[in-house]
């Protein structure tokens, strides 16, 4: 079952269950899908990796969306960002915890025999395509910041 299709059944019982915030969000992502699907160059399919970056594009912005809404003391619209990105998030794989992350980006610096911070654009490449899906991008650079930087 790919991606869309799982959306799909998500919003019939989201429908059924009158979830309001679970139905804003399944929308806005069987739109982003159509979106990707039809655009130039898509070929009318997603493959596995498309969607799952495109499920991280959309929980990203709505982080960051988050974060102005918090700066700005709007709860009312910071909660349904909040609810929107718990459902978004039921799609993408197990994210790593910190210390799962660390022990990896370590891995990843020892593969590619980085010593010093003037080697992170070298990890970073490698990091992300090793966590690509189970790590955002802002944590894997500041653990490999960090493990540089010792």
């Amino acid at each position: 079952m790919n991606l869309e299709q799982k959306v799909m059944a998500e919003m019939k019982d989201a429908m059924k269950a009158k979830d309001e915030a679970a139905l804003r969000s399944l929308r806005a992502v069987k739109a982003a899908i159509i979106l990707a699907k039809t655009s130039e160059g898509a070929g009318g399919e997603l493959k596995e990796e498309d969607e799952t970056k495109l499920l991280q594009k959309l929980v990203k912005q709505r982080r960051d969306s988050l974060d102005i809404y918090k700066q700005q003391n709007r709860e009312d619209l910071a909660q349904k960002e909040q609810e929107e990105i718990a459902v978004i998030e039921k799609f993408l794989p197990a994210q790593l915890t910190e210390e799962e992350l660390k022990a990896e980006v370590q891995a990843v610096i020892a593969e590619t025999g980085a010593s010093s911070p003037a080697d992170m654009g070298k990890v970073m490449g490698a990091a992300t395509k090793k966590l690509a899906g189970r790590a955002d991008g802002k944590a894997i650079s500041a653990a490999v910041k960090e493990l540089l930087s010792k």
